[in-house]
């Protein structure tokens, strides 16, 4: 099994999402790889690109393909949140020796929209046109939908580098039904490495009754595993060294089988 770690952050986010699980897993002997999506380098405080409203998932996933492409051997793909959407779409394209979904959104034909989600989303959702504008959440949705596991000073210095995400990539992810291009669209078939889908109770943005579903849409080369008392943040919310210790152990299972 390859040692390499190819690590995609979720909406907002950057390469530094994965500070405390890079550290952990290459503590583990991993070398891991965590890249940053195209027009997430930025400062967060700066005015967001414009083009970035309008870039879709299948743009990311075309970064991330070629990113991939040239490493010496296909890697072990982590993804959190939308970066699991993106780990998925990979995967189908048989870019993934094994997948670690963390709170992953969910591809097309899975409905993961319920009220919490709604009410995380609320400022972007009531603004017309946000399919083509950058959004970003306020501090009160984050802190409420993505971040609600975390010591209240915590909650700011994470928002604090949030940057804008694309208002396209989030109408793919949650409006698959009215999306022509079916860019969160993953045949289930195509992925056929061994997957490990993780839920996390308390999630109030990737709800365990769609994380579980994701699981079921690959059968039986996906394992799917659930923490109670997690949200979405669980890269470093108090407890993820638990979590990252499943995710290590499942790994060297599969080293040792391989």
């Amino acid at each position: 099994m390859n040692q390499t770690i190819f690590m995609i952050h979720g909406m907002w986010g950057g390469a530094w999402y994965f500070e405390n699980y890079r550290r952990y897993l290459e503590d583990n002997g991993f070398h891991c790889i965590a890249t940053t999506l195209r027009l997430h380098d930025v400062d967060p405080q700066a005015p967001p690109p414009p083009e970035l409203g309008t870039t879709s998932l299948l743009d990311y996933a075309v970064d991330l393909e070629r990113e991939i492409r040239q490493l010496d051997e296909v890697p072990i793909v982590l993804g959190h949140s939308m970066g699991g959407l993106l780990a998925q779409i990979l995967a189908s394209r048989g870019l993934a020796k094994a997948l670690v979904l963390l709170t992953p959104a969910s591809p097309a034909g899975i409905i993961a929209l319920t009220p919490s989600v709604i009410k995380s989303f609320g400022s972007t959702l009531t603004r017309w046109g946000f399919w083509r504008q950058p959004v970003r959440p306020t501090f009160a949705e984050a802190a409420y939908g993505i971040l609600n596991r975390l010591p209240r000073g915590e909650q700011q210095a994470a928002y604090d580098r949030f940057v804008y995400e694309s208002g396209r990539a989030a109408f793919e992810t949650g409006f698959w039904l009215l999306d022509g291009k079916k860019a969160s669209y993953v045949p289930a078939g195509n992925v056929q490495c061994p997957t490990l889908v993780i839920g996390a109770g308390e999630d109030r943005v990737t709800p365990v009754s769609a994380v579980r579903k994701i699981a079921a849409k690959y059968g039986a080369v996906a394992q799917y595993k659930e923490f109670a008392n997690h949200a979405h943040w669980l890269i470093s919310e108090p407890g993820w060294e638990e979590i990252a210790a499943y995710v290590t152990g499942w790994l060297r299972e599969l080293n040792a089988g391989a």
